[in-house]
């Protein structure tokens, strides 16, 4: 009992500070509410009370902790603060009055931190102030958090081929910081940088402080909630061009930024990751600009722009529209729908299989075509330069497995709970791959997820916490071998 509480008392000590964190960031939209005569400021002071009230009392399970966690607590942190925070997350649009039940706010609330962009809300226009900063506010947190799992706890954790990314396979020398707690506070550094001067670019070609403010958080944080019912659709051209900089750079390993910095610009350009996402966003504008434009769908120029916006919305997982892409056609509709899986780079806010396992499970093809051509051939798959081995090819694999395996079973059940085919497959894959607006009429761009069950509302929560955790974070919870050992 005692080893016990040792194991236990760490994990809930540092949700405690998370949920401190929370319960402080809600007094932002709380002021703002007051400031501009809102009531909703009540309901984000009700929620900051007990969020804090919480979190202290969590505190006090390990003052002074000051150890470190083994791998088997990493997973069981991992998992359990994103569920916490999201409930916890969720008390402002409850005690707020936004008229969300609190399926649809933990939905609103889990959509936020995993930066998926998912909504059920409609009527942003008329919205309070406070709600939508909150919105824009829990995908600023959930961006860091993730940037801190994908860079210092999934590689410990060897999820899904993110091994390949240890501090510890590369040659001291070009390791950008000596300590994982340095490189997580390095790339946060660089995210907020990054905010700071997607807020000014956005300020600077005509937006409101109050939307460049919250944009820049959605944009960087590859989120998508907007301020706006017709999203990125409501600005100009120009700031769709500012937006799309933005989001690729969103897209980006935060981890390149410090390279840049410390004057390794050849070393971070290396990533083959790069290329490759480059290359989806290129190859699936071309295709969408030259269809719409050849169909008489838009004029070259839109179609090229609006084509450009919304292969990077999607690819990046921002999820931000600038237009309904779903009254495209069906051939828009199967660009769209390949594309949401393939997310951008590791080590950004994206969501999605990523471009590094599309990377590696292409070499690991090609590799083996050589073996069948040369079969005393000695052949190896590289990454980077370096050897990629049978483990992290192996561990890539069994994800791709996985997730497929997972996309299939959550569509199946969605069908059972009586949406229709379109809904229940697009609803899956924006939620699993965290990208935001699916395809159809009520997941797709001009709609929201508001008119699904419960039920559904609920499995797809799950959902885009599986796919922000990398499935394998939370399927391993499930073996009982694991809480055996």
């Amino acid at each position: 009992m005692v080893r016990r509480v040792r194991v236990v008392g760490p994990i809930l000590h540092i949700i405690g500070i998370f949920v401190v964190v929370l319960g402080l960031t809600m007094l932002v939209p709380a002021w703002v509410d007051f400031a501009l005569g809102n009531l909703e400021w009540r309901g984000f002071l009700v929620s900051a009370a007990i969020t804090l009230f919480v979190g202290g009392s969590l505190l006090l399970t390990e003052l002074g902790y000051r150890g470190t966690l083994s791998i088997e607590q990493g997973f069981i942190l991992t998992f359990v603060s994103w569920i916490v925070l999201a409930v916890f997350a969720a008390l402002p649009f409850v005690f707020a009055d936004s008229g969300l039940s609190f399926a649809d706010a933990v939905f609103e609330a889990m959509s936020g931190l995993t930066t998926t962009g998912s909504t059920v809300i409609t009527g942003l226009d008329a919205m309070p102030e406070g709600i939508l900063l909150w919105r824009a506010m829990l995908q600023l947190l959930g961006g860091i958090g993730i940037i801190v799992v994908a860079v210092a706890v999934l590689p410990m954790l060897r999820i899904g081929g993110m091994q390949l990314f240890r501090l510890e396979s590369s040659e001291k020398s070009e390791k950008a910081v000596p300590r994982a707690a340095e490189l997580a506070l390095a790339v946060s550094l660089a995210y907020l940088i990054l905010t700071l001067a997607c807020f000014i670019a956005y300020k600077a070609g005509g937006m409101s402080t109050f939307d460049a403010a919250a944009h820049a958080m959605s944009t960087i944080s590859t989120g998508g909630f907007s301020t706006h019912d017709s999203s990125f659709g409501h600005f100009s051209p120009a700031l769709q061009y500012t937006s799309i900089a933005f989001m690729l750079a969103g897209g980006l390993p935060m981890l390149l930024f410090v390279q840049i910095a410390r004057g390794k610009l050849r070393l971070a350009l290396l990533d083959p990751q790069l290329r490759v996402f480059l290359a989806v966003v290129a190859v699936a504008t071309v295709a969408m600009a030259a269809f719409t434009a050849g169909s008489g769908l838009a004029g070259s120029a839109d179609a090229i722009r609006l084509s450009l916006f919304n292969v990077t919305s999607i690819v990046t997982t921002t999820g931000f529209a600038a237009n309904d892409y779903g009254a495209w056609g069906a051939f828009v509709a199967g660009v769209v729908f390949l594309i949401t899986f393939s997310g951008a780079c590791a080590g950004s806010t994206s969501g999605g299989f990523k471009v590094y396992r599309l990377y590696i499970v292409s070499a690991s093809l090609w590799l083996q075509m050589r073996r069948v051509v040369h079969p005393h051939g000695v052949f190896t798959a590289r990454y980077a330069g370096r050897p990629i081995s049978e483990d992290v090819v192996a561990s890539v694999f069994i994800f791709f497995f996985f997730f497929i395996l997972t996309f299939g079973v959550i569509s199946i059940a969605l069908t059972l709970m009586g949406l229709d085919m379109t809904t229940a497959i697009s609803a899956t894959a924006t939620c699993l791959a965290n990208v935001g607006p699916g395809l159809g009429t009520v997941v797709g761009p001009a709609g929201t997820f508001a008119p699904l069950p419960d039920a559904a509302i609920w499995l797809l929560t799950a959902a885009m916490l599986l796919g922000r955790l990398e499935l394998f974070t939370v399927i391993v919870l499930l073996n009982p071998w694991f809480w055996r050992n």
